[in-house]
């Protein structure tokens, strides 16, 4: 299918030709700095241009406090609209090919035309999220007791059905994957049997697992808190795992930064669940007090590489057999952009990315291998550190320019003018609260 990208290429051109010569003089001295290490950047470089990681369809417009939502001119309505903002994300950045869509919230009578649609646009589809955690218009049960765990039987059949037709959905779609959150929780101690809200929602999760495709994996999300506060039914990974080790081994857990107690060691937690064949995907965002769903690598960069230094660990460790499932994780932005333009926001968010993982790669891995085994405690963190202090702009600059995308995303994105010829296009998004 003929693709037809939202941007201008000559825009693109223009932008890159006024940088060119500098980044070309920048990456020469990464290269030179770097193979006196030992380090090839062009064999980093080439990683990072296949590393790819998928946007959220809800991403691309403004988010919103559960007081407000302050609406941007311009900002997508529809599916459609938010199909077009990812493509431009996609078409300057070059790093995320893929969305990932949230139902009811992108319900359309065809989806086999939307998947055409998104392949117009030069994107595929990611994992399928369903959503039990607000009632919609006509709804027949409410989700105010719980969906999957309601005392309510057929609350709880609704909620299975539900995810279900999100199976069949993704199918159209070319998805391989279902992600699963729940709200399910309480606001007061005695509100719930504790082991048998949990026992609910396994018997009913266990329909869904039912339903899924040979090649598909359900991926189980947790949080802490929010909106169930005294307890919530998936709270910790503790949780995840076990619910995904009952269900089977199609079923894996998905990690989201700002989905933990503060301070938690969320890489261990990432190297845990590799261990163990679990590590189905995750969500990258960023937070300063709880789940604040902030830009990545916005508030603790530094927390963001050590992630990803377990990811790369896994990535060249994959365990296979009875215990591991190799390494295949699905990797995703989570955010709400409460404040910012949503499509500058996973720009900046997807080079945060990319960088950590460029840097994960710098790692001397035996230097650091020799120096755990060895337990010299300052070489092992200075491996490390060494790696997470290295600039690698120019290398995440070039690896874009050679696929096509821009030195300077932003600067390039505000001189198209995209979202000021939106906001004469695209009718006016309400007042309101919430994510979307």
């Amino acid at each position: 299918m003929s693709q037809s990208l939202p941007l201008s290429e000559e825009l693109i051109a223009e932008a890159n030709a006024r940088e060119a010569a500098g980044l070309e003089e920048d990456y020469a001295a990464l290269s030179r700095r770097l193979a006196r290490r030992g380090v090839d950047a062009d064999a980093v470089k080439e990683r990072v241009k296949r590393f790819t990681v998928a946007v959220p369809s809800w991403g691309a417009g403004r988010g919103g406090t559960r007081f407000a939502k302050f609406p941007l001119a311009g900002e997508p309505t529809d599916i459609h609209e938010k199909l077009e903002d990812c493509a431009v994300i996609n078409q300057l950045g070059r790093s995320t090919p893929r969305v990932s869509t949230h139902f009811p919230w992108d319900k359309v009578s065809d989806y086999g035309a939307l998947r055409e649609e998104a392949e117009s646009l030069g994107l595929g589809f990611d994992a399928i999220n369903s959503n039990t955690f607000q009632d919609q218009p006509g709804q027949a049960h409410t989700y105010a007791t719980g969906s999957l765990s309601s005392t309510d039987a057929k609350t709880r059949a609704q909620a299975v059905e539900h995810n279900i037709e999100c199976i069949e959905i993704g199918r159209k779609l070319g998805s391989t994957a279902l992600t699963v959150w729940v709200g399910d929780g309480t606001n007061f101690p005695g509100q719930q049997d504790l082991a048998r809200s949990l026992d609910r929602y396994l018997d009913a999760a266990a329909e869904v697992y039912a339903a899924l495709p040979g090649d598909w994996r359900m991926m189980l999300e947790h949080k802490l808190f929010e909106p169930a506060f005294y307890s919530s039914v998936i709270s910790d990974w503790g949780s995840s795992i076990l619910a995904a080790q009952e269900l089977g081994d199609k079923c894996k857990c998905l990690v989201d930064l700002g989905h933990h107690a503060p301070n938690v060691n969320i890489e261990q937690i990432v190297a845990r669940l590799h261990r163990f064949g679990k590590l189905g995907g995750f969500h990258f965002n960023d937070s300063k007090y709880g789940d604040d769903d902030l830009d990545t690598g916005s508030i603790n960069p530094h927390q963001l590489f050590l992630v990803f230094n377990e990811l790369v660990e896994a990535e060249l460790n994959p365990r296979v057999g009875k215990d591991g499932g190799g390494f295949d994780p699905a990797y995703m932005i989570d955010q709400s952009h409460n404040v910012t333009d949503p499509i500058e926001s996973m720009l900046s968010s997807a080079e945060a990315i990319n960088g950590a993982y460029a840097k994960a790669y710098l790692v001397d891995r035996e230097a650091l291998h020799m120096a755990q085994e060895a337990n010299d405690v300052m070489l092992a963190f200075r491996t490390l550190r060494i790696a997470y202090d290295a600039d690698v702009a120019p290398l995440l600059a070039m690896a874009r320019m050679e696929l096509g995308g821009a030195i300077d995303p932003i600067t390039t994105y505000r001189e198209s003018r995209w979202r000021e010829r939106k906001a004469q296009e695209r009718k006016e998004v309400g007042l309101g609260a919430g994510i979307v």
